[in-house]
């Protein structure tokens, strides 16, 4: 293989797929096991109640994580209230992370309209995430660089080189193939982050892709999983495997790394969403035996789609007049069921219990 010269535009990256057996032993055993936690997760997902009710949180926590990775940093508290309040949120980490969950949603619901993931929808995913209307990278110049300066990587340059190789990558993750999905993601993730299409928002789009994608592949039907969570805390690896391929054609450490972070995020999450739907189940329990009246399925369920909630979702789900489910409130609170916080003009009702599991990495 001959050695990249990280100062120049890696215009010769070859396209998909590569050119080598990529189902070693180590990989189709790795494989086995991840695709198992998978459809462990899957099958939790698709038999919930109502799968969709916690996905307003998932999504939030994958959004935070996935933000992370770029040092945009911000709170649960932040981000959960800045969604609920009416009050706006000026904080630019909090913006950058919804926006993040804003796209990740819209994705989703073109992934339904139309199962294809192309050049276009990467485009709409950026354009959302960086609430502008940037488009594929023209200026050249564009360099990845070490916290010292060095530069680690050059990718592709030139708009016509740029499309060239995002319309291969179309083409692969589209195709009907005999290559295992879960493998295939791992190909698609490193292309598109070698590629590095736009001047901003490569590794969000990037990561947002992947959820789409195991949606689309029905791998994952609903996609509540943290996958950035186990870049975060593998971030050094993660860049070092990517950099592999790249200079040595080590797809096979790329692929188990991209593997595990799937098998472990889906243990994880499993085990996350055990520990939600019985907390749910206890509150339900507890709310019965001391609120009786107070108790509703729908209110429940409102309690769990966000840690904080406001008297105005309970009058949107018509539980009842504005004097009556404000007291509803209060007597939730009294119990101990809830936290209030005036943020505003408002007040916000915390389900302190729900955000401790949600925190629990």
């Amino acid at each position: 293989m001959t050695k990249l010269n990280r100062n120049k535009p890696y215009n010769d990256l070859p396209l998909l797929p590569p050119n080598q057996v990529l189902e070693t032993t180590k990989v189709l055993r790795k494989t086995i096991e991840a695709s198992r936690s998978l459809a462990q997760l899957n099958g939790m997902l698709t038999n919930l109640p109502n799968p969709n009710l916690f996905i307003d949180s998932i999504h939030l926590q994958e959004a935070k994580a996935s933000s992370e990775i770029e040092n945009i940093i911000t709170t649960n508290d932040d981000l959960y209230k800045s969604l609920v309040a009416d009050k706006k949120f000026d904080h630019p980490a909090t913006k950058e992370v919804i926006s993040y969950k804003e796209a990740l949603w819209n994705g989703i619901q073109e992934i339904e309209k139309r199962p294809f993931i192309s050049t276009n929808l990467c485009v709409e995913i950026v354009q959302t995430i960086k609430k502008n209307t940037a488009g594929i990278r023209t200026t050249p110049g564009t360099s990845l660089k070490s916290t010292t300066g060095e530069t680690i990587y050059t990718p592709p340059s030139g708009e016509g080189v740029i499309r060239e190789k995002l319309a291969n990558l179309e083409k692969f993750i589209n195709a009907e193939d005999d290559i295992d999905p879960l493998i295939k993601m791992a190909l698609m993730h490193y292309q598109f982050e070698a590629i590095h299409p736009f001047s901003d928002g490569n590794g969000r789009t990037g990561r947002i892709l992947l959820l789409l994608y195991l949606k689309l592949t029905r791998l994952l039907d609903i996609p509540a999983i943290y996958l950035s969570e186990y870049i975060i805390k593998n971030k050094t690896d993660y860049y070092t495997k990517l950099r592999e391929v790249t200079e040595n054609g080590d797809w096979e450490g790329w692929i188990l790394y991209m593997l595990e972070m799937v098998d472990d995020t889906s243990v994880k999450a499993l085990r996350r969403l055990k520990e939600v739907t019985n907390l749910m189940k206890q509150i339900t329990k507890e709310i019965k035996e001391k609120l009786p009246k107070v108790y509703t399925k729908e209110l429940v369920e409102i309690l769990f789609r966000l840690p904080y909630t406001k008297r105005q979702f309970l009058i949107d789900a018509k539980l009842g007049t504005p004097k009556t489910v404000g007291n509803y409130l209060i007597e939730l609170e009294n119990e101990g069921f809830l936290h209030s916080e005036k943020v505003g003009k408002e007040k916000l009702y915390l389900n302190h219990r729900l955000m401790k599991v949600l925190e629990e990495i």
